[in-house]
């Protein structure tokens, strides 16, 4: 249990979301969540109803987290994003959070076991530059809404910021699958194939109310994976 009991507001009440709470609370804190349907645009974002909360935990869906950071941040309250495909406006988001002085993680993946897995492949990256072909996989359950996942795009980023080589993504989508990525390098004479396998939700939570905790008091724009090691 956290020593600090901290107030958190939870932004997506879907399995992921609701682990959060849980965890949230079993760590000591307070905690309130609210559903896509209470928040149409981000109005219940008010700065009167944001005013008692020490940190928001944002995991909804790609089209309501621009809106739901920009009020967040006119209030100028910390935030966890765990919400993935709308990297396209990082740029944006960590200007408006810059320039309010405010507090911000997001992550294509809170897992700390999936961040220790981007730090092998980093490793294994030079093996590019050395004959070996690589490819990526990211399997899915089939109510994902991006694709390729935010966790494969960053799996590809650690390669290619390693070896200046982009690799291919290959997408499945399949039952109720919590998450796999796979890195294969392969060559001549060889293959190498690393794998993180998600078996709950639960390990996604954990690392996003670690975040919270952390980002309280703070200020600056910050991505899990440079982090996880400190929490």
């Amino acid at each position: 249990m956290n020593s600090q009991s901290l107030s958190f507001l939870v932004l997506g009440r879907g399995k992921t979301g609701s682990l959060v709470v849980q965890v949230a609370r079993e760590r000591g804190h307070r905690v309130h969540g609210i559903e896509a349907e209470d928040n149409p645009d981000g109005a219940w974002l008010t700065t009167e109803h944001l005013r008692d909360f020490d940190a928001i935990i944002d995991f909804t869906e790609p089209g309501a987290v621009l809106t739901n950071v920009e009020a967040c941040v006119r209030a100028k309250k910390a935030m966890v994003v765990g919400t993935t495909g709308w990297y396209g406006e990082l740029q944006r988001v960590r200007s408006a959070v810059e320039k309010a002085g405010t507090g911000f993680v997001f992550g294509a993946n809170f897992s700390y076991g999936v961040n220790l897995f981007f730090q092998i492949a980093r490793a294994a990256a030079p093996a590019l530059a050395h004959g070996y072909r690589g490819h990526i996989t990211e399997r899915h359950h089939i109510h994902k809404k991006d694709a390729p996942s935010g966790t494969a795009l960053a799996l590809q980023r650690v390669l290619e910021q390693a070896s200046g080589i982009q690799l291919d993504i290959a997408s499945e989508r399949e039952g109720e699958v919590t998450g796999i990525h796979t890195l294969e390098l392969d060559s001549a004479g060889d293959r190498i194939v690393l794998t993180h396998e998600a078996k709950s939700r639960r390990t996604f939570a954990d690392g996003a109310v670690l975040a919270a905790e952390w980002i309280v008091g703070k200020q600056g724009f910050y991505d899990f994976k440079d982090i996880f090691a400190q929490l």
